[in-house]
């Protein structure tokens, strides 16, 4: 998906330009993949621009950071005071936010204890990720010959960054094939999640989605998925599902923040249900943009004002 330049991004603590942001071909981060991110959405509301859970995702930075032993320079305020600034010096209504902290530069080899940390933060214009016909009409998807990787490995249920060549690793075989998303199994060849979003399946009007044991990222969409389904008188469970229950499925959609609720029409050529987005993924979709759009008292404080 391509993206727009904007004017500034936030830097250790300094606004810079964006032509600016750069890093040193020797950064640990980029030849190691030792670094985490996130992923936020601005939404636009009629009280101006809010951000979505920014402290949760924040938090989660700062637990992805410690599970590979990184110390970030900022704390969660001043963190969560960048992300707005960003927004701000950017003049936004409604936005991507990508931090990411990584092992700069020292010296060379593996170990990256003793090195300097970068943070970055961006924001830009981000419309749907899986695209405007797939949040409407629903995405054709394919299981991957790719298997998650195991926590036993690495930290899965974080966002590192060398992590997500498995993602992309599974997307690019999927895009090959012709489909537009994937569907990672984990190593007990259980579902775990797609390759950067987690998924639900619904059968009798009931949601199952894949447990953290599955060796899933703790989604934070997923997470209000669960509790606005749970308040809506929905049933929801967390347990292991079997690649086979995909196809028995009555719907089945992706939550995350850049796909937001995406529903997912085919799985490995076989339609999903009647092959077309399902009452309760339209019913949470529905329930979740008016959310984000701050349409809703009871989830207000998920929003975040810039000011």
């Amino acid at each position: 998906m391509q993206i727009q330049p904007t004017e500034k991004i936030w830097k250790n603590g300094k606004m810079i330009d964006w032509k600016d942001a750069t890093v040193h071909v020797l950064t640990h981060g980029l030849h190691y993949g030792t670094g985490v991110f996130e992923g936020i959405r601005c939404y636009s509301t009629a009280k101006g621009p809010a951000i979505f859970r920014l402290r949760e995702h924040m938090r989660r930075l700062e637990l992805s950071a410690n599970s590979i032993n990184m110390k970030l320079p900022f704390g969660l305020e001043e963190l969560c005071d960048a992300a707005r600034e960003t927004v701000k010096a950017n003049r936004l209504t409604s936005c991507y936010i990508r931090p990411i902290a990584f092992y700069g530069v020292s010296g060379i080899g593996v170990n990256p204890l003793g090195y300097p940390v970068e943070v970055f933060m961006a924001a830009f214009s981000l419309g749907a990720y899986l695209g405007d016909e797939g949040i409407k009409n629903g995405i054709r998807v394919h299981t991957s010959s790719w298997h998650r990787l195991s926590g036993e490995s690495v930290p899965a249920t974080a966002k590192v960054c060398g992590d997500y060549l498995n993602s992309a690793l599974a997307v690019m075989e999927a895009k090959l094939n012709g489909f537009d998303e994937t569907i990672m199994l984990n190593d007990l060849h259980m579902v775990a999640e797609g390759s950067g979003e987690n998924i639900f399946v619904v059968k009798d009007g009931v949601l199952i989605t894949p447990p953290l044991s599955a060796g899933i990222l703790p989604g934070i969409t997923r997470d209000s998925i669960i509790r606005v389904a749970s308040d809506a008188g929905y049933r929801v469970l967390e347990q292991n599902v079997a690649r086979s229950e995909l196809y028995l499925a009555d719907e089945l959609f992706f939550t995350g923040t850049a796909a937001e609720v995406t529903p997912i029409r085919e799985v490995d050529r076989r339609p999903v249900g009647a092959g077309v987005p399902g009452p309760v993924t339209k019913d949470l979709q529905a329930k979740f943009l008016k959310i984000v759009a701050g349409e809703n008292k009871k989830y207000r404080n998920w929003l975040e004002p810039l000011t």
